[in-house]
């Protein structure tokens, strides 16, 4: 069968030598089946293939329109990162490369088979008059402007990823952008270039529509990314081809988030399983809803709106999650993603539309699974008397602090719901309780560093270090978040700053003599304080318990300059 050898060249080129090789022994051995070929011409035809490969046998589909790779795909691992020519791609093509087997006749489109001279003749004499049009040496060059980049994104549901590729072009014709980084460097040098027949621009931004400016900086970024990649791994891309495909742009988790922002209330082609559908990108969540019902005076049954077994797919983004449907592309919060999004996977995991439990797990339903969802959960069928019954009261947390003979900090919990008070680490009464956020309240605690004295029933806080952060700083959190009821000897406990007062200072026999009486702390302490200091600690705690915040203090570093750059007595 005949191709045009500009097809090849560029499929070869950019697979590299490594997997030309390879498919090249594929074909050898016979592991190439030709499953279909449609046929027009050696500029127009498609391809599928089922190739023998070393662990699996792949499906690999070629495309070519109007002399251009219109598009790949494989399902090996290596196109999945390459998004180019694998070695099953290059051995499906060298298979019928002209081959006679695969004849021109054999696969020839059935409507024109009959009347296919008569179109040859009048595409001959075509050809020879579009010449004499396209010639450059004419004296009338027309210059398009307002020109339009059309997107088309490819999603691939085996590995869940996304990549997007461009027309460009006006409403007389649009031509597929083969290579992103030769336009990018169309652009950065403002050439003029000749798409087809029927597209004659200058590449500079004024070319351009001005609603499609932000996908023209979207474009250039990151084909300067790509270019920059395969410049710099030429030993890579002379045998293994290109790094980064130069038709098209992956979308990463944060490049998902940058076309999401340019196509939002936009209709956009993609592609899914070879099947191009028009989806909407939608800046909202989707309306998927939960309801609680009574199924009688034993069982409960949680209801899903949507049938999980209907297609969608969940896409991460850096900043946002996206919701796949037939005809939209929803934006939702990763909040979203944790709550809802999570809720309907457990459907989905399950094959159904309905979850049904007992009279006896209903209360842990109200505190584990309701406060995440509560937004997309409806309670209507059920009694107000129930719901009052199940539903847990707000928590109260009580804090009760205090230092021991070790000066370490030890803190005792009381959860509260309404009159009922009890501790945690020692009681379980058989009451509705918000399990989330008790074990929430529990673990700010752990995150602090405190550890569980199981023995007392209370956690203690031991680091020095530790016991500075929080006395510092996270006791403030702590009193935001509890209720905080301290002793008086660990309100008195304190963080201070260095302070001198006045200085005495005088000479005697040769000596700098320097009186530290006014200290706010106990000057035979200062030796070690200044050695703290001087290995840039943030604090000291001093004998008495307190600590002296050492960072960024004017009075201590005078007095570590001052002896340390004299003789001195103190």
């Amino acid at each position: 069968m005949l191709i045009n050898q500009t097809v090849t060249k560029e499929l070869y080129n950019d697979a590299g030598e490594v997997r030309l090789s390879r498919a090249k022994e594929y074909v050898k051995q016979r592991r190439v089946e030709i499953e279909q070929i449609d046929y027009d011409d050696m500029n127009n035809f498609s391809i599928a293939s089922l190739v023998d490969g070393n662990y699996d046998e792949y499906k690999v589909h070629i495309s070519v329109r109007n002399g251009e790779l219109d598009r790949l795909n494989c399902e090996c691992e290596d196109y999945k990162t390459h998004y180019g020519a694998c070695k099953h791609i290059i051995a499906t093509m060298l298979e019928i490369d002209g081959n006679p087997k695969y004849s021109k006749e054999q696969y020839k489109s059935k409507g024109k088979e009959r009347y296919s001279n008569f179109s040859d003749l009048i595409n001959t004499f075509y050809d020879e008059e579009m010449k004499l049009i396209e010639d450059p040496t004419q004296d009338t060059i027309s210059l398009d402007k307002n020109v339009n980049l059309v997107p088309k994104i490819i999603f691939d549901s085996y590995s869940n990823e996304m990549k997007i590729e461009f027309k460009i072009g006006t409403k007389k014709q649009l031509y597929k952008i083969r290579d992103l980084v030769e336009f990018y460097n169309l652009m950065i040098n403002k050439e003029q270039y000749k798409y087809g027949t029927k597209l004659n621009i200058i590449h500079e931004e004024e070319t351009f529509d001005k609603d499609d400016i932000q996908m023209l900086n979207f474009i250039m970024k990151h084909a300067e990314t790509i270019k920059y990649v395969n410049n710099n791994s030429n030993s890579i891309y002379r045998y293994y081809g290109k790094v980064l495909n130069t038709g098209s742009i992956v979308l990463s988790n944060t490049a998902i988030d940058e076309i999401f922002e340019i196509l939002q209330n936009k209709k956009v082609a993609m592609e899914k399983e070879y099947i191009t559908k028009e989806i909407e990108f939608v800046n909202e969540t989707p309306n998927i809803k939960f309801e609680l019902e009574k199924i009688n005076e034993k069982e409960y049954k949680l209801m899903c709106n949507i049938d999980t077994r209907d297609t969608y797919e969940i896409i991460e983004g850096k900043e946002y999650t996206y919701f796949l449907t037939e005809d939209k592309l929803y934006r939702c919060s990763k909040e979203y993603k944790e709550t809802t999004l999570k809720l309907l996977d457990v459907f989905k995991r399950n094959y159904t539309r309905e979850i049904k439990f007992s009279k006896n797990q209903i209360s842990n339903f109200f505190s584990i699974v309701l406060p995440k969802v509560k937004n997309s959960v409806t309670l209507d069928t059920i009694d107000e008397e129930e719901i009052e019954q199940y539903m847990p009261k707000k928590l109260g947390v009580k804090v009760y602090l205090e230092f021991n003979e070790k000066n370490y900090i030890v803190a005792k919990v009381m959860f509260c719901y309404g009159e009922e008070e009890f501790n945690p680490l020692e009681e379980n009464p058989n009451i509705p309780r918000s399990v989330l956020e008790e074990a929430e309240s529990l673990n700010r605690f752990r995150k602090t560093g405190f550890m569980l004295d199981k023995k007392n029933s209370r956690f203690i806080l031991t680091d020095d270090e530790k016991i500075y952060n929080f006395l510092y700083q996270d006791i403030t959190e702590y009193m935001q978040k509890f209720e905080i009821l301290a002793t008086d000897d660990f309100k008195n406990r304190q963080i201070k700053k260095p302070k001198m007062g006045t200085i005495g200072v005088k000479i005697e026999n040769n000596l700098l003599s320097v009186n530290v009486d006014n200290f706010n702390f106990d000057k035979e302490e200062l030796k070690e304080i200044l050695e703290k200091y001087r290995l840039k600690k943030k604090y000291y705690r001093l004998k008495n318990g307190d600590f002296l915040n050492l960072e960024e203090n004017e009075d201590i570093d005078f007095l570590n300059n001052l002896i340390s750059g004299t003789r001195s007595n103190i």
